[in-house]
Parts: structure tokens; sequence; C-alpha cells
């Protein structure tokens, strides 16, 4: 019996679009800046050790910092460090009234209904656990954070290995089986098979689907007998 969900958050409950043509383009404009100009706050200054520890160039300047941290925007590389400061830029933005955090409002339903059902709600994204509240706290709605009882991002691992999927549900009150995981990537859901969760596939823009993942193309089609 489910008794707990585990979202993933782009091309899930919000579109793919709002993180790569809005976020993405914002963080990437403000980075340079941003990193030069708080380079001496703690929580900047613990990312630039991150990358520089990544990149093994301890010495690294400022500059070579950003070249890099530029670089793996560019590439869609879903390093952490790059994560912790996007979601650090991303706060300005969102406090500014630039942007608010779409969800889609068969989403937004699904995760009500849910709760009110007395399901548990979790997130687990590429998305540092900040992008993942600032998202939440300005959404289209306002603030849904209430929604979740916690937030996952990949200092548990990377979202395509079982041992990630395995290292949530050690942080869990419930077995692997309880928890049903939502994504629209298949490597993702069946890595979270693998580690023991139930599985649903949402299918937004024609995705090729599998036989090992039930589908839906919104949560509007949702029912318990899909997960049967």
């Amino acid at each position: 019996m489910i008794k707990a969900i585990l979202t993933d958050i782009e091309g899930t409950i919000t579109r793919i679009s709002f993180v790569k043509d809005v976020l993405f383009p914002y963080a990437a404009g403000q980075l340079p800046e941003f990193v030069k100009s708080h380079q001496s706050d703690p929580e900047v200054a613990a990312q630039i050790e991150a990358v520089k520890a990544h990149i093994e160039q301890p010495e690294a300047d400022i500059d070579t910092v950003i070249s890099h941290l530029i670089h793996w925007i560019e590439t869609d590389q879903k390093i952490t460090p790059l994560k912790q400061l996007q979601g650090l830029i991303w706060q300005t933005g969102y406090e500014n009234g630039d942007f608010t955090g779409h969800l889609y409002p068969d989403a937004y339903d699904f995760l009500q209904a849910q709760k009110q059902a007395g399901k548990s709600l979790y997130v687990y994204s590429s998305g540092s656990v900040k992008a993942q509240h600032l998202i939440f706290e300005f959404s289209d709605y306002g603030d849904v954070r209430p929604l979740f009882s916690d937030y996952f991002d990949t200092k548990v691992g990377a979202k395509q290995q079982q041992s990630s999927y395995e290292n949530i549900i050690a942080a869990l009150p419930f077995e692997a089986a309880e928890v049903l995981f939502l994504s629209d990537v298949e490597a993702e859901l069946d890595a979270a098979k693998a580690a023991g969760l139930g599985t649903l596939h949402l299918v937004r823009d024609g995705q090729a689907v599998s036989d090992a993942h039930p589908y839906i193309n919104d949560f509007s089609e949702f029912s318990a007998e899909l997960l049967a």
C-alpha cells in the first residue's frame, strides 16, 4: 500500500520550459557578478571551494571557477555546487518578483488531494533543496511548502543511481514498497524501481513509454488501479 509519494519537479509537476527558458538563463546571466560580489559570503565561499575541489584545482582563481560554472550550465551538468549557487541566485529573482514558480494545475490539484488523503509528500530533484523551497514558496499558487514533509537533492546521490533512492528510503519512516516515485525520466524510474519503490511515469511531452512502469499524461488520469 502506498503511504508516501516522492516526486521529481522538472517535467513532472512543472513544465521543463520553466527551468530551461526562465531559471537557467536568469542564473547564467547573473552568475559571474553574483559570485564575484558575494565570494566572501560563507554560503557562496563554500560552493567556490567545492568547485575547486571538483575540478582538482585548489588554487584556482575566481575567473577560473566562474568559467567552469558557466560551462556546466551550458552543458546542463547537474553538479552540486552549481545547483547550490543557482538556488542562491534564483532566490533574488523570486524575491524581486522577476518570476513565480510554475506548477501544472493538475499537479497542484493532485498534490493537494494526496495530502488531504493522508499521504506524506517528498521531493527529489537535481535542483538544490534551496531551489526546491523557492519554487514552492513563490509558486503560482502562493506558498505551498506545507504540502511537503522533506526535500532531497543530489547530496543523496545522482537521480539515475539505485543507491540514491536507498539513501532516501533510509531517511524516511516508510518501507521502499510504500513509496511511489513520480518522474518523467525513465532512467530515474528504473533506478527507483531497482531500489524497491513503486513508480509512475509522467509522459507530458510525447516521450517514449516503457513496459517497466505505468504511465499517465497528466494527473487527471491518476488512479490507484494504475499501480496494481
